[in-house]
């Protein structure tokens, strides 16, 4: 029998909340709970761009060649992250007051992390078999690691419960993602 994943049940049921989630408008919100919408959009923004190009980590399988195992967590890795990003959209979609463009990130974080995922793609692109599935799942880790801090900090500064319940949810995915792609790891370096 096949169990529906975490996150998946959570979108189900999120149809229904959505129509009445709407945030405060920002004008009539005190203070605290404009620091945390802002806290709340910022870590939107950064897990939906995350999240966007997780999704399209599978495409990798078109051009390398990997075990079954690595092949098969990749594309879980890629379906829950697209079903995340689309939460977040839905999210968005229904209560304006959600940005997902609000990145507020420093030029040098910017400019350091372009110089990160350029040399990954490129140590990903130049590697082959077991080198190339180490490097791949090595930066899978991070990746969720980051992933799932940034739901868990969103839902911690979402004012509707449904939503942060929702967020709960993608954060806990990518946890149990995260410790699949590290047994996996650890199983490749013993």
């Amino acid at each position: 029998m096949k169990t529906i994943p975490p996150l998946l049940a959570v979108m189900l049921s999120v149809n229904c909340v959505l129509t009445g989630c709407q945030s405060p408008k920002a004008a009539s919100a005190p203070a605290a709970s404009t620091a945390a919408q802002a806290v709340r959009n910022n870590c939107y923004s950064l897990l939906h761009q995350l999240l966007e190009d997780e999704k399209n980590v599978r495409l990798l399988l078109f051009i390398k060649r990997e075990q079954e195992d690595v092949n098969q967590l990749i594309k879980k890795i890629s379906a829950n992250s697209g079903a995340g990003a689309k939460l977040l959209e839905e999210f968005a979609r229904h209560d304006p007051a959600i940005r997902l463009d609000d990145f507020r990130l420093p030029l040098g974080e910017i400019a350091t992390r372009a110089a990160i995922a350029a040399t990954k793609k490129q140590e990903l692109l130049g590697q082959s078999g077991e080198q190339f599935e180490l490097s791949l799942l090595l930066t899978q880790l991070q990746a969720l690691s980051y992933a799932w801090h940034l739901a868990k900090v969103a839902g911690e500064n979402e004012a509707q419960p449904e939503r942060a319940q929702a967020l709960a949810g993608v954060s806990a995915d990518m946890q149990h993602l995260y410790n699949e792609v590290f047994g996996l790891l650890r199983s490749r370096t013993k």
